[in-house]
């Protein structure tokens, strides 16, 4: 019956983009790499600086188009998409944090 079933290696089929080679992935699990429990601060500055990082590559990108160093418009508009996504999910984090604070601070005791 496993005959039946294609051998396929996709994992090395997907290629990498030039923007992927550089970046460093959104995921808690890169934040600390050592077995330690990062503290809620930390893991905010860690989440910024990264932000960061994803908001000023589409500049890069396009710099790189301009001055002919690899890049195209495909990479720009990729760079463009992941640093709006970015930012929204980084604004919709923030709300949720400032309101769970709020039900905090109404909390009699």
């Amino acid at each position: 019956m496993n005959n039946h079933v294609p051998k396929l290696n996709l994992i090395s089929s997907i290629s990498d983009s030039k923007l992927n080679s550089n970046m460093p992935s959104m995921r808690l699990d890169n934040l600390n790499s050592d077995n330690k429990i990062a503290t809620f601060s930390q893991t905010m500055l860690d989440m910024t600086k990264n932000l960061n990082e994803i908001a000023n590559a589409p500049d890069t990108a396009m710099q790189d188009m301009l001055t002919g160093n690899g890049a195209d418009i495909h990479d720009v508009i990729t760079a463009i998409n992941k640093a709006e996504m970015s930012v929204t999910i980084a604004t919709q984090i923030t709300t949720k944090v400032v309101q769970a604070y709020e039900k905090i601070m109404n909390i009699q005791v």
